[in-house]
């Protein structure tokens, strides 16, 4: 391993520690609190150097396109999260233009890769199977299509604009835990590993995701329809 590459691989595991830090405080403190705010923002830029030196480090110094396809899924969502809230409501710019240019690219590049790996002697490409590239190429095709329509309509307002944020600030947070805590779980003793409890950390993002979701959209629908019952028995 050359320096270089020690130095960024350094960057890049200390970045992704800041992130699982940061990325838990936010979705612990109260959502729109400074505290959150500044949580977000760590979580943003940690997220943003972590991916970046890992899309890097697997595309010119380790070559896995498994892996810069995470990289590159990880960074695009962190984006297009984090810039949902910077935005005021129904506004847009050329950062989500270029946003979903990169989700289109990314989409477009997990297709092709996904043909190779089919169509490969083994069965995969990288030594990632077929189902990897097509998950993560239909998570940024989703989130293109809905960046066109965003676009289109000239930004988001309310529940929808905290949606966007939340499914794109959660999926990357799910990234960055299931890498680290599922990924890499050979750095944790072998009594832990047979435990189960590594997957506790992400089952806590995805039941976090599904809870805010329902607080967010379903919940107030509830309430508007419960409203004229409650007012008619009264």
């Amino acid at each position: 391993m050359s320096t270089a590459h020690r130095v960024l691989l350094i960057i890049h595991i200390s970045m992704g520690m800041v992130a699982l830090a940061s990325g838990a405080a936010a979705m612990i403190v109260r959502k729109g609190s400074p505290r959150h705010r500044r949580s977000g923002n760590v979580f943003f830029g940690s997220m943003l150097i972590m991916s970046a030196l890992g899309t890097a480090m697997a595309a010119f110094i380790v070559p896995n396109r498994g892996s810069v396809m995470g990289g590159l899924l990880t960074f695009y969502l962190a984006l297009t999260g984090w810039t949902t809230v910077r935005r005021k409501p129904g506004e847009t710019g050329a950062l989500e233009v270029g946003a979903a240019i990169l989700g289109l690219a990314t989409a477009t590049a997990a297709a092709i890769w996904a043909n190779a790996a089919v169509n490969s002697p083994t069965g995969r490409l990288d030594s990632f199977p077929p189902s990897l590239y097509f998950t993560f190429g239909g998570v940024a095709l989703v989130g293109t299509l809905l960046d066109a329509r965003m676009i289109a309509r000239g930004g988001l307002r309310g529940a929808a604009r905290t949606t966007r944020h939340l499914w794109r600030m959660c999926f990357a947070m799910f990234m960055a835990t299931s890498s680290f805590f599922l990924g890499q779980a050979k750095l944790f003793p072998e009594g832990v590993r047979e435990s189960g409890a590594l997957r506790i950390p992400v089952l806590l993002v995805v039941g976090a995701f599904f809870y805010w979701l329902v607080r967010i959209r379903v919940w107030p629908s509830l309430r508007r329809l419960r409203g004229p019952h409650l007012s008619d028995s009264i």
